[in-house]
């Protein structure tokens, strides 16, 4: 009998308050009976835990037997009703700005060297590493010659950037062109001079530096409105695909689209790994756990603040919801195509953000080199709105994770203003590459340029001077740096190997060293041991000593492993140093 009574005055209710004149049409017209003036009044017989979570989404309060009455209400209903409280017009609009709130707990002092205005939080420094790159977009490296490799999808091309001996960008070659969309990259998980890349319709590898031609590994439907496609290893050693999808909200009739796929390193076993994604562009590894996490992008026509836009943790086997259902399991009546029930069975984001901002690269920050309030959280960059009444996004912000890394309370903005108070869009991030030493690199393909950020005591030269008379050592990378033997040195058994590396190279004081032939075979291995303690982040001197037999090759390479006894191809690192052979 309440039960009636209720949809009862649900109905007179909803009646009186059209005749009054305060009502506007719902936004969700499957969950939401009417909304007005600062509240949502919510459908009778609807479940209690989607309503909450859709009175979440909009930033309000819900009430699951609360009042529909407005200040300005001619009637009102005396039945027990939902509600959902928005508090005022800039809540109800559902953040008109995606400015976070806990903005005053951090402050933007550092450094900005790149002559645009962009801001950058205190103890970091940023400036423009490369330019005149059109259509930047993934970033990967260092490879095994400490050089990096960026897509550019409109120009069809893959740049090569080589770095200079002081971190500065020496050159940059466009080594593979004509390609079709090129978009995601990845550097082989054993071999770090093969490079995988996905064009619009197939992944490709390469070996580098090389006059190889690419291999086709696998095809994949081509084009679309969502037409990139991006490649992640994961820590089961496969290589893992996003394919977006082909429409803005639709049935696909190509069941790869709008789906994460996975195979083996030769292109093998291509399964299905997870689904009902409608466009993640971006993915990485999580160094903790070694979960995937994407970005995903959410549909449009919906309005300014809806749907959130998601960052999600891959699943094998899991449905993410699009086209049905969006944010934590809202179910999209607009697009109504399957029974709201099935909302239910998707996987919730691990994070909403607002609507429209456009979430790109994701990367966690390393422990080595950063600040501690960093170490471990996760770098996204928001590569900004184009269909929102107020523009959104367009900045890197930093979502702060505990040490289980699960996520923490508040975010905060890194680097913004890319868009100016009167609209002027300066650049849009795309790609976010965090390294140890408290670097990260950042690709941007409005403006065509690779952002290059350094932690300031990194600047400051404090560890500078390490042969004494202020040179640096012949071979010095981030992490590395090796006095003997100097790049494309003649070398002859017994080698001996000196220099410094970052304290988290080391494991049990100890990291290996390879000399390859000119065919990268493994000739000698050895263990470099640390000469004093290595449990710092500070360089820390070591030596190491091969014995081989001189083979017929003139030049061959010293590869120099970071210890990473965690497997994690995360935590994988090599240098390489040319060399060649006394005969």
């Amino acid at each position: 009998m309440k039960r009636n009574i209720a949809l009862f005055g649900s109905v007179l209710f909803a009646s009186l308050f059209f005749l009054t004149g305060c009502v506007h049409q719902p936004s969700d017209a499957g969950i939401v009976q009417r909304e007005f003036d600062e509240k949502i009044v919510y459908q009778q017989g609807k479940t209690e835990a989607r309503l909450k979570t859709h009175c979440e989404n909009q930033g309000g309060v819900f009430d699951s037997c609360g009042s529909g009455c407005s200040d300005e209400a001619d009637f009102c209903a005396a039945v027990c009703i939902p509600v959902c409280d928005l508090g005022d017009d800039a809540s109800k609009n559902g953040n008109d700005s995606d400015q976070n709130d806990d903005q005053e707990t951090v402050s933007f002092g550092g450094e900005n060297r790149t002559g645009l205005p962009l801001e950058i939080r205190d103890g970091f420094a940023i400036e423009i590493w490369g330019e005149d790159l059109s259509g930047a977009r993934d970033l990967v490296g260092p490879d095994g010659m400490g050089n990096y490799w960026l897509s550019r999808t409109d120009e069809g091309i893959i740049s090569l950037l080589t770095p200079g001996e002081d971190g500065s960008l020496a050159r940059t070659d466009d080594i593979f062109r004509d390609l079709n969309q090129p978009h995601g990259l990845a550097l082989g998980i054993e071999n770090r001079m093969t490079l995988y890349f996905a064009e619009t319709d197939a992944v490709k590898r390469v070996s580098l530096y090389t006059d190889a031609s690419p291999e086709t590994l696998i095809s994949l439907p081509e084009g679309g409105r969502h037409f990139t496609r991006t490649l992640q290893w994961g820590s089961d050693g496969k290589l893992y695909i996003s394919i977006g999808s082909s429409c803005d909200t639709c049935v696909e009739e190509d069941e790869r689209r709008a789906t994460v796929y996975r195979m083996n390193p030769d292109g093998s076993e291509f399964e299905l790994f997870s689904e009902g994604l409608r466009n993640a562009v971006f993915f990485t590894l999580n160094p903790v756990d070694g979960s995937l996490w994407v970005t995903e992008m959410g549909r449009d026509n919906l309005g300014d603040t809806l749907p959130p836009d998601e960052i999600n943790i891959l699943q094998s086997g899991a449905h993410y919801g699009w086209p049905y259902c969006y944010g934590d399991q809202v179910y999209d009546t607009e697009f109504d195509k399957r029974d709201a029930d099935f909302c239910d069975t998707t996987v919730t984001p691990v994070y909403n953000l607002p609507a429209h901002v456009a979430p790109l690269g994701l990367d966690f920050v390393p422990e080595e080199g950063w600040p501690e309030d960093f170490r471990l959280d996760l770098l996204v960059a928001l590569h900004g709105s184009w269909n929102r009444t107020n523009p959104v996004g367009y900045k890197v912000i930093q979502l702060p994770l505990t040490d289980q890394s699960q996520p923490a309370d508040g975010l905060h903005d890194f680097v913004r203003g890319w868009l100016g108070e009167d609209g002027t869009v300066h650049g849009r991030p795309v790609d976010l590459v965090a390294q140890p030493g408290g670097i990260l690199y950042i690709t941007d393909d409005a403006r065509g340029v690779v952002y290059r950020v350094t932690t300031l005591s990194d600047d400051s030269g404090s560890d500078s001077d390490q042969n004494g008379d202020g040179s640096e050592p012949p071979f010095t990378s981030e992490n590395v740096r090796v006095q003997t033997p100097a790049p494309e040195a003649v070398i002859s058994s017994p080698l001996a190997v000196e220099g410094e590396a970052r304290g988290p190279w080391f494991f049990e004081a100890t990291f290996s060293v390879e000399l390859r032939n000119a065919a990268g075979a493994v000739i000698a291995r050895s263990n470099a041991q640390a000469d004093g303690e290595w449990m710092t982040e500070e360089f820390v001197p070591f030596s190491a000593e091969l014995t081989f037999d001189s083979p017929a090759d003139e030049t061959g390479t010293l590869i120099l492993q970071k210890a990473n006894p965690s497997g994690l191809p995360a935590n994988d690192a090599s240098v390489s140093i040319p060399i060649q052979f006394s005969q």
